[in-house]
């Protein structure tokens, strides 16, 4: 079958697309993203001619406007200069790798350039004024402050493993920038409700630190920021209700054959059957409270009500007239008998229905912090 010639000519201009998207990069000025792009073509063509010509132009066009960059960040007073001098040698690296790497492009620009052994000292240096930003700004004694430090020590100790003393700042900011609360044990309730798991598996942000009053005394805790706790509210099952309906169902079935004309025909059956289908069903309900205070000013943070509704339901059946006319479902429902839920079926059910709602407000409550 042939090709439409539509879709000939959409893959025509995919591939015309293809083959001159790295001219169209270096005709933008974005050098880097052109010298990618021919690079990684000639990794699959090596004697791609367009790939070939944007490498060439392309490729010192790239390094010059890199190396201009550390010039004018070296002649700045900007913030963070070296370690944006670092992103630049790191991009020429990137370069020189992936030509290296690619027989075609290494054939254009056989001696790419590398900054490695510029590296360590610039790194060193990005490194002190990263740690510089990080006391400067636990000095302002914010819990913002102190997360802004504890990114900049990370990175003052990415650049230059174990700067200074950046492994025992780093500590010492992600304590400070942590929200740090108690879970209050729940009151002792009827069904045994115990959802202290859950909340300490609700905690998915990092500065924040979910403690026992057990843990935060050991810990020694001189400030905390909030209390939690969750009260049972109840948990209820309503009486079981039943419904009933009933169904009429008609069909033809085949019970025998005869000859017509020398032929086969079968012959057909009208057929009726009547079901009576009766439907159990129980509900339960449960609610819980979650209380977050403020541990200064006793302020409440946040009062929800979290309610859960489950339902249990099973139906039987009972069935009368030829019961071929009914479907092979229908069949299997006649004769059943009345079905009893398991024992504490709903009551677990709900509280898992608990558990989960609970989990995710705590989650996005505590993900904003």
């Amino acid at each position: 079958m042939k090709t439409p010639i539509y879709i000939l000519l959409f893959i025509g201009l995919l591939l015309l697309d293809a083959c001159s998207s790295g001219k169209s990069a270096l005709k933008q000025g974005d050098y880097y993203e052109a010298v990618m792009q021919a690079v990684n073509r000639l990794r699959q063509n090596p004697d791609n001619k367009k790939s070939q010509e944007v490498l060439r132009s392309g490729y010192k066009m790239a390094v010059d406007y890199l190396e201009t960059d550390v010039q004018n960040q070296l002649a700045s007073n900007a913030n963070f200069k070296y370690k944006n001098i670092v992103q630049d040698y790191e991009s020429i690296n990137y370069l020189y790798e992936q030509i290296r790497t690619s027989p075609g492009a290494l054939r254009v620009i056989p001696n790419p350039i590398n900054k490695y052994k510029e590296l360590p000292d610039i790194k060193a240096k990005a490194s002190e004024e990263l740690y510089e930003a990080g006391i400067q700004s636990m000095l302002k004694n914010t819990r913002d402050d102190a997360k802004r430090a504890y990114f900049f020590f990370n990175e003052a100790n990415n650049y230059t493993p174990g700067y200074r003393e950046s492994i025992e700042m780093i500590e010492q900011s992600k304590f400070n920038a942590t929200l740090k609360v108690i879970i209050e044990p729940s009151l002792r309730n009827y069904y045994d409700w115990n959802f202290e798991p859950v909340i300490f598996n609700a905690n998915r942000n990092e500065f924040v630190k979910f403690y026992t009053p057990r843990e935060a005394q050991d810990a020694n805790l001189q400030q905390v920021d909030h209390f939690v706790r969750v009260q049972v509210n109840g948990y209820s099952e309503d009486r079981p209700t039943i419904t009933r309906r009933v169904e009429e169902y008609r069909d033809s079935v085949k019970v025998s054959e005869k000859t017509v004309n020398n032929q086969k025909v079968p012959v057909y059956e009208k057929v009726s059957a009547k079901m009576t289908i009766f439907e159990k069903s129980i509900l339960a309900k449960g609610s819980i409270t979650l209380y977050v205070k403020d541990a200064r000013s006793n302020a409440e943070l946040r009062n929800s009500d979290l309610i859960s509704e489950v339902r249990w339901s099973d139906r039987w059946a009972t069935c009368s007239g030829d019961l071929r006319a009914l479907s092979e479902a229908n069949k299997k429902l006649c004769g059943t008998r009345e079905p009893f839920m398991n024992r504490d079926f709903l009551i677990t059910q709900t509280k898992r229905d608990l558990d989960n709602k609970l989990s995710g407000t705590l989650s996005s409550y505590y993900n904003t912090f």
